[in-house]
């Protein structure tokens, strides 16, 4: 029988879409310990994981990138529409996209480049707003965003610049000094990702 933290787990993405629903249906029929009217669409619990939480304050809540860091991410991204292997051996298309869905001698088109894009925003924007404890400006938020887009949002939540954002600090002097740190490769300082972490800097340091 599942756990508590099991169950909490299971459902942290729920989101009543068509495939949640066949997963809810899978579970039902798995734990044949609980009464089958509790997993039921109708069920309180249901109900009220549906509703959505009041924002917590101080938290960035839900929200999504704006023109400028959507654009800075793209220029540095930049646009494959044919499968490739990144500097790190991974399979890479479109923006940046990678996944399982992403194999050899892939081909797509420009609009499901973009499909993936916003699908992979998705999760990065809701990263930065479950991580980050303290308000943002549109262009704080987007340099974020950029930096978990690139780094990852493990490496977001186990930085410094997480850290000392959430402790209150002064918010442009944080940006400036940790954004700098993550520009290295296997052999030291990566021009790439230094101009990447500049721009960042100066995004989310205008006002």
């Amino acid at each position: 029988m599942f756990s508590e933290e099991q169950f909490a787990n299971f459902f942290l993405y729920y989101k009543d879409l068509p495939n949640q629903r066949k997963a809810v249906a899978l579970l039902r029929e798995a734990i044949l310990e609980v009464d089958a009217d509790i997993l039921s669409d109708a069920a309180e619990w249901a109900k009220q994981y549906r509703e959505k939480d009041e924002p917590v304050p101080g938290k960035t809540g839900e929200r999504e990138i704006g023109e400028a860091g959507l654009k800075l991410i793209k220029s540095f991204e930049g646009l494959v529409l044919h499968a490739y292997k990144c500097s790190a051996g991974v399979l890479t298309i479109g923006y940046g996209h990678t996944g399982s869905d992403v194999y050899p001698n892939q081909v797509i088109t420009d609009t499901t480049a973009e499909e993936l894009l916003q699908k992979d925003l998705r999760r990065f924007e809701k990263g930065v707003g479950d991580c980050v404890n303290v308000p943002l400006t549109q262009n704080e938020f987007d340099a974020l965003v950029s930096f978990a887009f690139n780094c990852g949002l493990g490496a977001l939540a186990e930085s410094t610049l997480l850290r000392r954002l959430n402790a209150g600090e002064d918010k442009p002097t944080v940006f400036r000094q940790e954004l700098a740190k993550w520009v290295n490769g296997p052999n030291g300082p990566l021009p790439g990702l230094v101009r990447r972490r500049d721009a960042e800097i100066a995004l989310a340091t205008t006002a």
